[in-house]
């Protein structure tokens, strides 16, 4: 118990940022049965993390604890198929579907590659779960910046997500706990984001696929096995 108190009470480092990123990545799929096997794994890791990062984890673990699986399985869909403002693909904020979200797609796909991962065909890149996996188990410097590129979408998200009072706010708040505070030009852009939307020009999206639901968004490395993740948009 000590050890926990002393953890929680503890400065975030790096190593705590990427196990959190891996958890959050975790936590942010589909309520599956594989995702509910590691929930005593989950519950660990949060209780060993900064209270900053691991009180968050471990309310959703509460969450994932304490609802029946189809009412999970029916409440993710609720929030992250049904409402765009719950949207899990960064580059939809600050581009919409438009020539601009593409060039912003083959940014991630651009350092995927380079740090030796392939997302399979058909799936964006920009999915918050795979963005997570890639800054834990990819490239972590290149996997902050890109998530750092995107803190004022990843807050709208959080706040629409808060607004909703849904669970998964939760893993937001710890996401947003790893990274730098909001500096003038997020908040910014958090405001005007909120205040706009995101724009709506649907062209320039075709070599993406345009707009796609991904079952299981999944990273592999060169020459290894498929990364699964359970999470849908």
């Amino acid at each position: 118990m000590r050890t926990a108190k002393r953890a929680q009470n503890r400065a975030l480092d790096d190593a705590d940022r990427v196990i959190a990123w891996q958890a959050a990545s975790l936590l942010l799929g589909y309520p599956d049965e594989r995702l509910l096997e590691r929930r005593p794994l989950l519950r660990r890791v949060a209780s060993e993390l900064p209270a900053a990062v691991g009180g968050p984890l471990g309310r959703i673990l509460d969450h994932l604890d304490a609802t029946p699986p189809p009412e999970l399985a029916a409440e993710y869909v609720a929030t992250f198929d049904h409402r765009k403002r719950c949207c899990l693909y960064l580059t939809y904020y600050a581009h919409g579907d438009t020539r601009e979200r593409g060039r912003a797609l083959l940014r991630f796909k651009t350092a995927y590659r380079e740090a030796g991962l392939v997302l399979e065909d058909g799936e964006l890149p920009d999915h918050l779960s795979v963005v997570l996996e890639f800054a834990a188990t990819g490239d972590p410097e290149t996997g902050r910046r890109l998530l750092t590129e995107h803190r004022a979408g990843l807050e709208l998200l959080r706040l629409a997500l808060t607004d909703a009072a849904s669970p998964w706010g939760a893993v937001l708040e710890a996401v947003s706990a790893t990274l730098p505070p909001l500096a003038g030009n997020d908040r910014e852009a958090v405001f005007r984001l909120a205040a706009e939307g995101p724009p709506e020009e649907e062209v320039g999206m075709e070599p993406y696929g345009g707009p796609v639901l991904l079952p299981e968004p999944k990273i592999r490395t060169g020459a290894g096995p498929a990364v699964r993740r359970g999470a849908r948009a």
